[in-house]
């Protein structure tokens, strides 16, 4: 019997109230045929209703493809996700509180798939302590109709840990390459392996229906065997997607770069203007040391690769992400959690072992809302609920940790001049704050297990001493009182050691960096 079905056909498998976990990091990884079959089945129907939905990272593109399709009210009974701003319809759906939602953490979402699949009772980590997944703090519930605590608080060895339970999972939506007729899956073409075959094992000792999107059907036989991801005894069903319905990343439909099949040229990439982002990832490079393994997150961040690259110092650095690869040149926000020239791509799941387990010597990650106490908010803001991604595993875990922004947010403007720093208009929403609405990352947490702790903006740089944000270092050109102090809700610690940071930061051309980090070894 053939496994090779229509998307439609493989929608009406779907039973109302099923659990349904899906792969995916922006487009990468994704059944977008099913996204949408799925959708139009409950339109025209009303079924499935009362879905469970569960994926670990970003699904969708922002736009009108992803896990968006399936945000509509009676369709989702409840989210369990690690991002929700990816996917409009899904977020929206959250925040009018029409679902139950859960915000977990990305490694621990992919670590659990696997713990499904071996009948083992859940995730036990210290990832999510003293966060908001806490359930001592909210529990991971982003809307005011989640109720039950799926995240307890353990004692194992004389130690606290949180434990996230396993549960069965009915339907698994997983996408690859080719597949052969008995099902067997490659992923030749994606630019990441994510986390296909855990969710397939999970699914299969589950009891449930595993569903996998192709390019292609190949031949029984002609596939080789080291090619194949996901074994065809683990694979019920073939849907075979239109190519607008297969891109690579979310934007991207497919780039050879980014699976390994080509390497490309990246001396020549685009500088950074003399900006605050420049400004802010020249300080921030500041940190770096020889062979630093590194993590950068979305946003400003992304650039301290940029200015390793503008200083000749990308040899020292060995950059990753957290969806799998290890090496190359992190892309943009546009194909985010892919890389040019990747040496390697390891499973999802795998990365946030190595992660999890102290694996990273720095993470730059954005700085969005900060309190006295060093904790850091990225997650949810007002009634918007953006979601923790792999924020909370990787600030957690990270040998060293640098938050990295611009000190207001909505509006800044600033001017270099003659090696000094101007406000020309400050932002309208202070960042620094009294208390942050949620606990991405908590600076409790981090003072305990003595983690060091850098916040760096265009004007000023914090670090985490003794539990409260203290000012060690100031630009030249700036007012403490006037373009500090009188913009952050609390007054921080000012260290007796407060030093002006390096005007050579401030002109056009820097040169330091590699002298600096050499001067580490």
């Amino acid at each position: 019997m053939t496994k090779v079905i229509s998307a439609a056909k493989a929608a009406e498998l779907i039973q109302d109230g099923s659990t349904v976990a899906a792969s995916g990091f922006g487009l990468s990884c994704w059944a977008e045929e099913m996204g949408i079959a799925i959708e139009e089945r409950f339109l025209q129907t009303g079924h499935p209703k009362n879905l469970t939905v569960m994926h670990a990272s970003a699904v969708g593109n922002r736009r009108d493809k992803g896990m968006t399709h399936l945000g509509h009210e009676g369709l989702i009974k409840r989210w369990i996700g690690g991002i929700a701003i990816a996917s409009p319809g899904m977020a929206k759906l959250i925040e009018e509180d029409k679902c139950e939602a859960y915000n977990l953490p990305q490694g621990v979402i992919t670590q659990l798939y696997r713990e499904i699949a071996g009948k083992r009772p859940g995730v036990i980590t210290k990832v999510g302590m003293e966060t908001f997944v806490d359930p001592r703090v909210e529990g991971g519930k982003m809307s005011p109709s989640t109720k039950e605590d799926i995240v307890k608080v353990i004692e194992l060895e004389g130690e606290e840990w949180l434990f996230y339970k396993s549960f069965p999972i009915q339907v698994g939506l997983i996408r690859g390459t080719v597949a052969d007729e008995k099902g067997n899956l490659t992923l030749e073409k994606e630019g990441l392996h994510m986390e296909v075959l855990p969710i397939a094992q999970a699914v299969r000792n589950s009891g449930g229906i595993v569903i996998a999107q192709v390019e292609t059907v190949a031949k029984n036989g002609t596939l080789n065997p080291k090619d194949v991801k996901v074994p065809g005894i683990l694979v019920d069903y073939i849907v075979v997607s239109k190519p607008e319905n297969h891109f690579q990343t979310e934007n991207t439909y497919y780039n050879p770069a980014f699976s390994g099949h080509v390497k490309v040229p990246v001396e020549n990439i685009d500088t950074i203007p003399l900006d605050e982002r420049k400004i802010i990832s020249r300080r921030t490079a500041v940190e770096l040391v020889p062979n630093t393994i590194l993590n950068l997150g979305v946003g400003i961040p992304v650039n301290v690769a940029t200015i390793a690259a503008e200083e000749g110092v990308s040899d020292q650095l060995i950059l990753t992400t957290e969806a799998g690869s290890i090496g190359g040149v992190p892309a943009s926000l546009k194909d985010f959690g892919h890389a040019f020239n990747s040496e390697a791509i390891v499973d999802h799941d795998a990365q946030f072992d190595f992660y999890d387990g102290g694996g990273i010597d720095l993470s730059v990650l954005g700085l969005a809302q900060t309190d006295e106490y060093g904790n850091v908010n990225v997650s949810k803001f007002g009634t918007r609920v953006a979601g923790c991604g792999g924020f909370i595993n990787i600030s957690q875990a990270a040998k060293k940790l640098v938050f990295a922004g611009t000190f207001t947010a909505g509006g800044l403007e600033i001017k270099v001049e003659n090696g000094k720093l101007q406000i020309v208009q400050e932002g309208k929403a202070k960042k620094f704050i009294k208390k942050v609405q949620q606990i991405t990352f908590s600076g409790s947490y981090a003072a305990k297990v003595q983690q060091p702790v850098v916040y760096v903006t265009e004007r000023a740089v914090f670090e985490l001493l003794d539990g409260k944000v203290t000012l060690t270092e100031i630009a030249p050109g700036i007012d403490l009182q006037t373009h500090i102090l009188d913009q952050m809700e609390f007054e921080p610690v000012i260290s007796p050691d407060l030093k002006e940071m390096d005007s050579a930061m401030f002109e056009e051309h820097w040169g330091k960096l590699k002298s600096i980090i050499n001067g580490k070894n």
